[in-house]
């Protein structure tokens, strides 16, 4: 029987934590439970003898690791995993997998959402512009690039797309233009939605010289991660360039810089896109059934740190 502990800082809702309970439970599995926890020392003896952790935005870091001897297998229930040292983990001989997909629909009703709040000129009074008609341009085309498409062609948006990780013929295949870089999605884009990565080559990636491409009376939409954001350049950009808008649910380290351009930037207080019941229930789940067949047939099929 595996010990399997929900470490949540952000507590799933409580039918996400009841349909993991079933899963675990129901696969000879026992469940353990912190959450709402302040202090890292805390977490450290939550992990001290459990096989498997299932996390949301939590760090797990090195010295997590070294506390969890027992560990096996961290899943982060959501697509990014940038909160795990993966360095570690795999010194540890732990596995680390994410639940891709599971949450897009969430995120990309948000940007959506927030869109709609955007060109509405966040509901001041005055009068704003129309989403239809407009191009969105959606900066990689994953599962929530791919849901953004989906509700923008609803809208009677025209969608383009890049991805360097996906084909073309992907692309159109979904009804979307696939466009040949970043800097031509940016020229073509009324708005543009980003979904990449935090890495090495995304960090810091989105600066003055791509974001001055948009066109006039431009929207950037940020529901990825607030590190792929040149903030001092954006900011900058913003002082010289008085048409443009930023919108974000990753409130950025220069918040309080940003809160100068009213009426053109807004950021959510905390992470929102997966902020629904569904997205919980759906990602918690599918964390415990990734669980359960790693133990019972050593599954490893979403593992990020080969």
């Amino acid at each position: 029987m595996a010990k399997v502990l929900i470490a949540t800082e952000k507590p799933f809702a409580p039918a996400a934590v009841a349909g993991i309970k079933t899963e675990i439970e129901n696969a000879g599995n026992e469940l353990l439970l912190l959450e709402k926890y302040t202090e890292k020392a805390q977490l450290l003896e939550a992990v001290a003898d459990v096989d498997a952790i299932i996390i949301r935005s939590d760090k797990i870091d090195a010295e997590v690791f070294d506390a969890a001897k027992n560990l096996k297998i961290v899943v982060r229930a959501g697509a990014g995993y940038d909160n795990v040292d993966l360095q570690a983990a795999t010194a540890h001989n732990v596995v680390v997998e994410n639940t891709p997909g599971q949450n897009a629909n969430a995120v990309a009703e948000l940007v959506l959402g927030m869109l709609v709040f955007g060109v509405r000129n966040f509901y001041n009074g005055k009068a704003g512009t129309e989403l239809m008609g407009k191009t969105i341009g959606i900066l990689a085309f994953g599962n929530v690039g791919r849901n953004v498409a989906r509700i923008a062609k609803g809208s009677g948006m025209n969608v383009i797309a890049y991805d360097a990780y996906c084909p073309a013929d992907v692309i159109e295949a979904a009804g979307v233009k696939a466009v040949a870089n970043q800097d031509e999605l940016f020229e073509q884009s009324d708005i543009v939605s980003l979904h990449i990565p935090a890495t090495a080559e995304t960090k810091q990636s989105i600066n003055y010289a791509l974001v001055n491409k948009l066109k006039k009376g431009g929207i950037l939409v940020n529901t990825a991660r607030k590190e792929v954001i040149n903030e001092p350049e954006l900011l900058k950009l913003m002082t010289e360039r008085t048409d443009l808008k930023y919108i974000s649910d990753i409130k950025p380290d220069a918040d309080a810089e940003f809160a100068q351009f009213e009426g053109r930037y807004f950021a959510t207080p905390k992470k929102m896109g997966a902020q629904t019941a569904e997205a919980n229930t759906n990602a918690g789940i599918a964390a415990a059934k990734q669980i359960n067949a790693y133990f019972a047939e050593g599954c490893t099929k979403f593992q990020v740190n080969k």
